[in-house]
């Protein structure tokens, strides 16, 4: 899918219910040319074959740099592999190599805030430090064709998780100040193309939740970040459920910090002591015994049945019919 004259991009159909819809794979640069790609998807056939198969065929191009978004492994799955297989340079995160051990190679190339990706043909890639999302987020801007590429910092198909709610509220500001902006390239999901407007929705995203956050905590009472979870998210899928609690720690840690909400320690348990482990162990040996009891009634039922079935009682017994041969001589007889 051409997104620019610079930009290409594949959507890899996704069914992880955290990645609604696709995993997007990102192509920059002049056609013919040597070109840069954006994240490199999971460490799996189908990414690789866009990686490789694809460019080959239907681009004709090699990958010069292979760059991430983030360390998260569906987006750097591929790293070593790009530097073994494609010969590509790897650049990642200058705060993300700790991140990323066991995924990349020994030489990488780091990326801060403010440096620029020049590719062949004069397209020019500014990299933006964006923390939110993770403490390595870094989105990449062609400001000249206002293609904007987010990582999981901003989806195309839902709200994102957060690390940081602060430093992600700033970061989101930054976004929606950028020049020439018009098309947002997510991590996952569809192309963006009311970009000033979706970087606002989620601003007011998070200001919502804050409310309702707030609005929970004053039922009174201390509640826990799982408890206010479930009641903001009654309905979700129980698979999302830790995402949830997450995204809901994100903003009562940004509460506490700003001296909004009181923290309470949590309260450790006290291991059990040894006359409970005793009652729980000979509770678990009364609950085999049982159940090995209820089976061998259930053996012996079955089996009880299956003889009843071979051999009926007697009174079930009825006289069998008798066979006689046609035409014997005794019907001669008659």
């Amino acid at each position: 899918m051409r997104i620019s004259p610079s930009v290409r991009a594949a959507l890899v159909p996704d069914d992880n219910p955290m990645h609604p819809e696709f995993t997007c794979i990102y192509l920059v640069g002049a056609e013919g040319r040597q070109s840069l790609t954006i994240d490199s998807g999971e460490a799996i056939d189908r990414y690789r074959w866009f990686l490789k198969g694809y460019l080959a065929a239907v681009e004709r191009e090699e990958v010069a740099i292979a760059a991430i978004t983030h360390h998260h492994s569906d987006h750097s799955g591929n790293l070593k592999w790009a530097k073994e297989a494609l010969g590509a340079e790897v650049a990642i995160p200058a705060n993300g190599r700790p991140l990323l051990k066991g995924r990349i190679p020994a030489k990488v190339t780091p990326l801060r805030d403010g440096d620029v990706i020049d590719l062949d043909g004069g397209v020019r890639v500014r990299v933006l430090a964006t923390p939110g999302h993770s403490v390595d987020s870094l989105c990449y801007y062609i400001e000249e064709e206002g293609v904007l590429f987010t990582g999981d910092t901003l989806l195309g198909s839902s709200t994102t998780t957060v690390w940081d709610l602060a430093s992600y509220r700033r970061t989101l500001q930054r976004l929606l100040e950028l020049p020439n902006l018009r098309v947002i390239c997510p991590g996952h999901g569809r192309i963006v193309r009311d970009p000033r407007e979706r970087l606002q929705m989620y601003i007011d995203h998070r200001n919502m939740r804050e409310r309702q956050i707030l609005q929970v905590l004053e039922g009174g009472g201390a509640l826990s970040s799982w408890d206010i979870m479930l009641q903001l998210y009654p309905d979700i899928d129980p698979r999302l459920r830790r995402a949830a609690d997450n995204n809901v720690r994100a903003h009562l840690k940004q509460l506490a910090e700003e001296g909004r909400i009181r923290e309470y320690p949590g309260i450790p348990r006290r291991p059990p002591s040894p006359r409970a482990i005793a009652r729980a162990e000979e509770h678990a040996r009364q609950r085999d015994l049982l159940i090995q009891k209820a089976r061998k009634l259930e053996t012996q039922k079955r089996r009880e049945e299956l003889r009843r079935q071979e051999n009926p009682p007697a009174a079930e017994w009825k006289e069998p019919p008798r066979y006689e041969l046609i035409g014997t001589a005794a019907d001669a007889a008659r």
